[in-house]
């Protein structure tokens, strides 16, 4: 009598462990190349860093110190090194002008450009889901030809028109024409409105036509039709099982866009003189003070890995089974 033994599969890890391993190695590799290119930037740039920003006047002796002290003259992977050690301890060096570390400089300037940036996608969102839903609604199978000419013709163009270009047409009409608004600084809320407005129209523009794009696909699927035929209030339809299905593709979009707004608000900031990273690092570049310039960049990168990945997570709980197949 022979005895039967059974195999059992070996256990496979969760979908979920493989996402999060893969989006995690792709952070770390991100980083690692984000931290790298802005060492050698300061390497990378003509000259001597230090003699540009104290100027050809300074004193070979003053220039030496200084060098010394920022540990340039050490070799180059020691330098490395330390520039990794002093990120890991909070250390981003010290700003050749202010004579102050730049980890201050930094925290006391990202809060204004953190909160522009959200607040103008929020607005952005805000105009953007319901605009691109309400157009899904009117152009869908066909109908509303002109609404939809219109809609993506302006849009379209709106789109185009830089950031801050808008903000300067809005500069012209609202703070100086008729003089509505502040153009200058972030003391009081009036002062938001045109810095955030100018910021958000664009990606406004951009993710109302994702989403009435796919609002219109959505209409047509077999659950919307099911709905419909349960004769369930249109409300119903179009908010409770249409728009939750039409915003996932937006919402990578949005992910992106949010990112774009971290870095356009670099523009955007010397228009309205807004006390911010945007406005600092023009500053820090015309006065070669290149530890600065090199810390707001890493920011602004770890801001944009940072939200990607945010992203990627969202669009994982929405939609596990594509998400992370794909991922």
């Amino acid at each position: 009598m022979s005895a039967t033994i059974t195999l059992r599969p070996l256990p496979t890890a969760s979908p979920w462990v493989g996402f999060g391993v893969r989006r995690v190695g792709r952070l770390i590799v991100s980083l690692w190349v984000l931290v790298t290119a802005s060492f050698a930037m300061i390497h990378l740039i003509p000259g001597d860093p230090v003699r540009g920003a104290l100027g050809p006047t300074a004193p070979a002796e003053l220039v030496e110190a200084r060098r010394e002290a920022l540990g340039l003259n050490d070799p180059l992977l020691l330098q490395y090194l330390n520039y990794l050690k002093g990120l890991f301890t909070g250390d981003l060096g010290t700003s050749l002008t202010s004579r102050l570390p730049v980890s201050e400089v930094v925290a006391q300037r990202l809060p204004a450009t953190l909160l522009l940036a959200v607040l103008a996608f929020v607005v952005a969102v805000l105009i953007a889901i319901p605009l691109g839903v309400a157009m899904g609604v009117l152009t869908r199978r066909g109908h509303g030809r002109r609404s939809e000419v219109a809609f993506t013709t302006t849009s379209t163009i709106v789109a185009t028109i830089p950031d801050f270009l808008i903000g300067v047409a809005l500069v012209y009409l609202f703070g100086i024409r008729f003089a509505w608004f502040p153009i200058a600084g972030n003391d009081t809320p009036a002062s938001y409105v045109l810095p955030v407005v100018s910021l958000a129209i664009g990606p406004a523009a951009i993710l109302s036509r994702i989403v009435r794009v796919e609002m219109s696909a959505v209409l047509e699927a077999d659950f919307v039709r099911t709905a419909r035929a349960k004769r369930l209030p249109a409300r119903t339809v179009y908010l409770g099982h249409a728009l939750p299905n039409a915003v996932t593709g937006a919402l990578t979009l949005g992910g992106l866009l949010l990112s774009a707004m971290v870095a356009g608000t670099v523009l955007v900031e010397n228009v309205f003189a807004w006390p911010g990273l945007g406005s600092t690092i023009v500053q820090s570049i015309l006065a070669k003070d290149y530890p600065v310039v090199q810390a707001i960049v890493l920011v602004y990168g770890v801001g944009v890995l940072v939200t990607n990945l945010v992203v990627d997570v969202i669009l994982a709980l929405l939609d596990p089974r594509s998400t992370i197949r794909e991922g």
